[in-house]
Parts: C-alpha cells; sequence; structure tokens
C-alpha cells in the first residue's frame, strides 16, 4: 500500500482537540504512514517513541519590533519548511484559526501540490465564528482548504448556520483507541478512593465556565443526600477556584478528590460509576466517549454534539443544560438499579467499540486523504475488513 507523508499540527496541550489529532497521528503511524506533528510543544499524549513519528517544534522569533511573539507567522514558516524538507503530501490541521490559515500560507509557499485538510473541533466556530473580526477569517480558511471534516453534525449545521458555508464538510466523529479505553482491573485502586459501599462519580474537563463545573458540584450535593458517594474531579482551569469554595461552602471537603492534570484517565474512569457533564456547550464530549469505552455511563447535557454520542435512557441520561435536579435525579435512579445498570454498562461497551471504532475512523481520514490528493485507495485499505 502507498504510505504517505503527512504533516499534523494540533494545540499539544489538554483538550479534545490535540488529544485526537495525536491518538490519530499514532494509529496513521503503526499503519506505515509518516507523520510529522508540527507544533509549539510536543504533544502532551505523544508520550514514548514511536516509529515513523517525527516532531517538529514551531520557535517563536521575539524580534524587539514586535509588540507580541507572531506565533502564526512563525508556524506558517516551519510548515513550509517541514513541508518542503520532508517531501510531505498534506497538511492535517485542526482547528481552523490559526492553523489553518498558517497552512494554507504554507501552501502558498510550498506549491498547489501540498494538500491542506482541516478539522473542526468546535470553540473555532462556536465561539470564534461569532466574532465579526474572525468570521470572515475563518469562512477563507474553511473555503480554501482542499478538503474539511467536523466531529459532530451539529457542528456542521452550526458551521453552515453561522459562516453560509456551502462546500462539503466531511463528518468524522472522535475515537477513542480500544487498546488504551477499556475496562481496567482496579479494585486494590479504588479503595484508595472510596468505600465499598460508595459510588464513585467523575468529572474530566478544563474549567472553563462553558463546561458549567459548579453544576457537578450542585448534582453530586443532591445524590450524595440518598446515596453514599464520592466525587473527582479531573483537570485544571480558570474556574477551579470557584469550585473549591462551592465544596467548602456544602461541607463537602471529605468527599470530593481533585486530581488535577491526569494523562492515563483511562485508569481514573474505570475507577467511576458515572460521568457527569452538564456543559453548556460540547460539539463532541471527547471525555463521555473515552468513559463510555471504560463501560461507565454519563449524565449530561442535551447539547451541542452530545445526543449524536449519548443515546437517551441507553448510555446515558440527557437534560436540559443547567437543570441539576434533573441530572441528579437520572443519577440516583441508575445508581440505585443495579440491573438498569448493569444493561447501561453493556451498551456503552458496545457502542464505544463499534460506533467509535478507532480502526473505522482512521480508515475514514486514510481515505480522505487519497481523494484529496487525487490517488486511488489502494485496494488493501478498501478490501480489508475491519475488526472493530
Amino acid at each position: 500500500m502507498e504510505r504517505l507523508k503527512i504533516g499534523i499540527t494540533c494545540y499539544p496541550t489538554l483538550g479534545g482537540s490535540g488529544v485526537v489529532a495525536t491518538e490519530l497521528g499514532k494509529l496513521l503511524a503503526e499503519k506505515g504512514h509518516q507523520v510529522h506533528f508540527i507544533t509549539h510543544s510536543m504533544p502532551f499524549r505523544l508520550g514514548k517513541f514511536h516509529k515513523n513519528i517525527f516532531y517538529h517544534e514551531v520557535e517563536v522569533n521575539d524580534y524587539y519590533v514586535f509588540k507580541y511573539p507572531p506565533y502564526d507567522l512563525s508556524l506558517a514558516s516551519k510548515l513550509a519548511q517541514v513541508a518542503k524538507q520532508e517531501e510531505l503530501d498534506l497538511l492535517h490541521v485542526h482547528y481552523a484559526i490559526p492553523h489553518a490559515v498558517c497552512a494554507l500560507l504554507a501552501k502558498q509557499m510550498v506549491g498547489s501540490h501540498l494538500k491542506v485538510v482541516t478539522t473542526l473541533h468546535g470553540t473555532d466556530i462556536t465561539v470564534l465564528a461569532e466574532d465579526e473580526s474572525l468570521s470572515d477569517l475563518i469562512r477563507y480558511a474553511i473555503n480554501q482548504s482542499d478538503a474539511v471534516t467536523a466531529v459532530s453534525q451539529d457542528l456542521i449545521r452550526e458551521t453552515r448556520q453561522l459562516l453560509g458555508i456551502e462546500k462539503p464538510i466531511d463528518l468524522a466523529y472522535n475515537f477513542v483507541d480500544k487498546r488504551v479505553y477499556y475496562p481496567r482491573e482496579v479494585t486494590a485502586l479504588r479503595k484508595e478512593f472510596a468505600h465499598p459501599d460508595e459510588k464513585i462519580l467523575i468529572h474530566i474537563s478544563n474549567f472553563r465556565p462553558v463546561k458549567r463545573v459548579m453544576d457537578v458540584v450542585d448534582i453530586f450535593e443532591r445524590v450524595h443526600r440518598d446515596i453514599p458517594a464520592r466525587l473527582l474531579f479531573v483537570g485544571e482551569g480558570p474556574e477551579l477556584s470557584k469550585v473549591l469554595c462551592k465544596v467548602k461552602e456544602f461541607g463537602l471537603q471529605e468527599r470530593v478528590t481533585f486530581c488535577g492534570k491526569q494523562d492515563d484517565v483511562a485508569q481514573l474512569l474505570s475507577l467511576a460509576d458515572l460521568m457527569l457533564l452538564p456543559s453548556e456547550k460540547e460539539s463532541f464530549g471527547l471525555v463521555a466517549l473515552e468513559a463510555m469505552a471504560c463501560g461507565v455511563p454519563t449524565i449530561a447535557s442535551n447539547a451541542g454534539g452530545i445526543p449524536e454520542l449519548i443515546t437517551h435512557e441507553e448510555t446515558g441520561y440527557l437534560a436540559d443544560i443547567g437543570d441539576v435536579e434533573q441530572m441528579a435525579s437520572y443519577a440516583r435512579m441508575l445508581l440505585t438499579n443495579n440491573e438498569m445498570y448493569q444493561r447501561m454498562r453493556e451498551a456503552c461497551l458496545y457502542r464505544a467499540r463499534y460506533t467509535f471504532c478507532n480502526d473505522l475512523i482512521t480508515r475514514q481520514y486514510e481515505e480522505l486523504y487519497y481523494r484529496v490528493l487525487e490517488r486511488p485507495v489502494p485496494e488493501a485499505l478498501s478490501a480489508k475488513p475491519l475488526q472493530c
């Protein structure tokens, strides 16, 4: 099978887009493609040495005449440099701005044979596209890309609505690697967090206001009134200090554990009985999929792309944004009905494995790459049956 040379640019720190971009790169490299990460720091999920993966750091020029470091220009220059040096076939960039704009500038420097694939993850549309000073730039980045994907149907709809985009946008759901996300044996570890008769609820995010982390505390406080329970917070962010105050206000300090930023969340998810995701906006909700793959149902807001991931009353429950009473009610109902819980747990495992299969999504991206490059899809790729 013809192997491709692919450049990937993403935000390398914590966040769903960086996670998906890094995991995709690792899977592509396993299949023999040459993958070059071009970012300002090492993607945090990249970790150990991987065959066929290369990292190129973007260094920002601090020339004294610049009031602000020109990261965008440095990135565009680095993308062009690596594309020439490594003879890349395409650049796959995650987020319309600044990454797609920088990739298009690099293409101008390198030549039209270099293709640009842009993946929209959410914030670049749901927040930035509402800013009139940026909307034209985002529209340009999307329209000039050789192909565009988005992580949910809802995000495609919102992109068309906000920006008037008519260009085809491919749906490519987020995914998890089934070799990493599965129910772990954590019996001994669980004893360090909770007593045998206690339930564990978990929330993972970057603690931005859009995540409505204060609602997590409200839901847990209501659940804890009737069910012995513990709450795990994973991540950090601007709302953390407010959450700490609210936990103290409710007198729940002994019941709530703040785990900070964690790489191996599959281990922590396997401890949990329930994921709480009361976000105001989620284009997909990767943490809910990670929980699902570990057999953990989610109570979430009926917002954005979440309903495409969580099937109400089958793999979790959905409630209106801010309806903490309903979310707490769903949590109590599920945590006190073992038969219902086991049925939902099995449904989670099945849906994560067969609907959001990493092999399926990786193949989808490969086929997109060959299409953009106007090359035939290798027979080995199109004929080989998937074993999800």
